[in-house]
């Protein structure tokens, strides 16, 4: 089970920090991943990172303001948003995958997503 907190509504410039809490899985033999979804389009891959943190990816348009973390011994995985942007309002949904990949279809778990709502 994986089950987000964190979301919510802030200005754009501002900062949010997403949390992730897995339960009930080998926290330790899954990478974990940040997924977003935006109203009416197909879910993007936002950042991922393996599970020992030695392989870290992010999308393209979040480089440089977001961080993906995880702490295995707490079984979490964070997203640290900053500088946001109306256009990163969307449900941000953690993910679990045996395989370190992009590819959402790859991901077994999955949680129920949390709102993040950004003003201009």
């Amino acid at each position: 089970q994986l089950v987000e907190s964190g979301g919510g509504l802030v200005q754009a410039g501002g900062s949010l920090r997403l949390s992730c809490a897995a339960s009930g899985i080998l926290f330790t033999r899954h990478a974990m991943a940040w997924f977003r979804q935006f109203p009416g389009k197909e879910r993007e891959i936002v950042a991922l990172i393996s599970w020992s943190g030695g392989t870290i990816r992010y999308a393209d348009s979040v480089k440089g303001r977001f961080t993906i973390s995880r702490d295995n011994a707490e079984n979490m995985v964070y997203l640290q948003m900053n500088s946001l942007k109306p256009e990163d309002a969307a449900v941000y949904t953690c993910a679990a995958s045996a395989l370190v990949t992009e590819n959402g279809a790859e991901y077994e778990f999955w949680g129920q997503g949390t709102q993040v709502t950004v003003s201009s």
